[in-house]
Formats: C-alpha cells, structure tokens, sequence
C-alpha cells in the first residue's frame, strides 16, 4: 500500500509540471498570437493608406493610371500573402491551442482521479493503522487473559490439594471415630484376616462376638471357679467387600480386663484383593 501511494504521488508531481510546462507553452503561443494580430492590424492600416492615396491621382489623372505602372501594386501582393501565411499560421496556433487545453483538461481530470485515490488510499491507510492498533490490544488482552487462565489453574490446583487433604483428614477423622468404635470397614473387595484375645476375671465369664454387618460369626469364652484370671482367643479370615463393617460385641453378663498393658486386643489385615 505504501509502495503504490509512493507511485501515485510521483505520477501526480509529473502530470503537474507536465501542466505546467505546457501551461507556459500556452502562454507563449498566446503572446506570438497576440503580436500577429498587432501586425495585422499595422498590415491593414498601411493598405488602408496605400488605397487611399492611389484614389487622389487615379482621379485627376483619369484614364492614364491604368496605362501606368504603380510601385503600390507591386507591393500590395507581397502584403496579401504575408497576410494569408499569417491567418494560416494563426488558424494552426489556434488548433493546437484547442488541442492543448483538450489535453490540459485530460491531464486536469486524471490529477483529480489520482487525488481521489490518494484520499482513498489515505482513509484506507487510517484504518489499517486503527485495526493494526485494535490487534494489537487485542493481543494484549489475550496475554492478560492467558495470565489469569494460569493463576486460575494454579488456584485450582491448590484447591485440589486443599480439597485433597481436607479427605484425607476427614478420612482420618472417620478411621479414628471407627477405631474409636472397636469397628472396621473394608476399603476394599478380598480376603481379610482377623483375631482377638480377651482377659476376665474369675468372678464373671470373658466373652466377646465377631460382628459382620450385624451377623454373628464366632464366639471366644472362657469362665473360671478359680481365683485366677482367664484369657479366650479366636480367628477367623472372611470375604468382604467393599463398605462391609466388622466389630467385636461384647457377650451380656461377661467381662473383659485391659490396662495399659493392652492384655484385650482386636486386630486384623488383609490377605489379598479380589
């Protein structure tokens, strides 16, 4: 676009000396015109004073001027065809004058035609700047908005981790109330493994249930006379799935002994996953 710009204001500077200069060829043929008239009006004159002195002495002279030869005649031709070449030469000035201004005028509208599309090419110019102005905010915006996209991801994240740890302790909260419980709640589908002791005292039985889901699976009891202390035990390996809960229940009427020594215990792992 600017290299054509750059091209229609050379060929715009060249039409107007061309203008120009043949303006100043226009001025010229009019001032060679203006003196040929100056010189026909001088020719016509003179003729105008030739004829009349030759009318004073054709009357007193009567007939004998025609048999006498006038220096007037001789030269009353030579000014005639002066006069002829001159109108001829006026006619072709004249000519090429309109010729000129025909061209003046061609040469006139073409300039206008060009201006016309340098306007064009302007406001054209105008705008490729105000939409390069426009891209290039644009593309700032999207470099904020890329920005923003980062840091919202990055705050995603943390909230995945936070939301993540926020599990795991509630997780852990859960798995402590269920500790807390004497309960345990398969993670997982396959075959676990579990056992228990229990200690009483002579006084009353030492009886303790295996739960699962609310189903009796096995029993360990003992019940002594003597004075001495009892202990039972069991095992047991069961299929659960996943959610299944198991627990010990403590047997109505029996008692069960601990101390920091943890002499009663409940315990159990998993074989393998199914």
């Amino acid at each position: 676009m600017s290299a054509l710009l750059g091209e229609l204001k050379v060929e715009v500077r060249y039409l107007r000396e061309d203008n120009e200069a043949q303006a100043a060829k226009v001025g010229e043929l009019e001032l060679q015109k203006t003196e040929l008239d100056e010189l026909k009006e001088q020719y016509q004159v003179r003729l105008e004073i030739n004829s009349d002195s030759k009318i004073i002495p054709l009357l007193n002279r009567g007939m004998e001027t025609a048999q006498t030869s006038d220096p007037e005649q001789t030269c009353k031709p030579d000014i005639n065809s002066v006069l002829r070449e001159m109108s001829a030469l006026l006619a072709e000035l004249k000519a090429e004058i309109r010729h000129l201004q025909k061209e003046n005028e061609a040469q006139a509208a073409k300039v206008r035609e060009l201006e016309l599309q340098k306007t064009e090419l302007d406001k054209l110019k105008e705008q490729h700047q105000a939409q390069a102005a426009k891209v290039k905010e644009l593309e700032l915006l999207r470099a904020e908005m890329d920005k923003l996209k980062q840091d919202s991801q990055a705050q995603g994240g943390e909230l995945i981790t936070i939301k993540s740890r926020a599990n795991i302790t509630e997780n852990q909260v859960e798995a402590l109330k269920r500790e807390a419980e004497g309960s345990f709640t398969a993670p997982v589908r396959g075959a676990y493994h579990f056992e228990f002791y229990v200690l009483g005292y002579h006084s009353h039985p030492s009886a303790a249930v295996l739960v699962k889901n609310g189903e009796h699976i096995f029993m360990a009891y003992e019940h002594s006379t003597s004075s001495h202390t009892v202990s039972s035990s069991n095992g047991v390996t069961l299929l659960l799935e996943v959610g299944d809960v198991v627990f010990l229940r403590l047997c109505e009427g029996a008692w069960i002994f601990d101390n920091e020594n943890r002499h009663s215990t409940f315990s159990g792992h998993l074989l393998f996953p199914m």
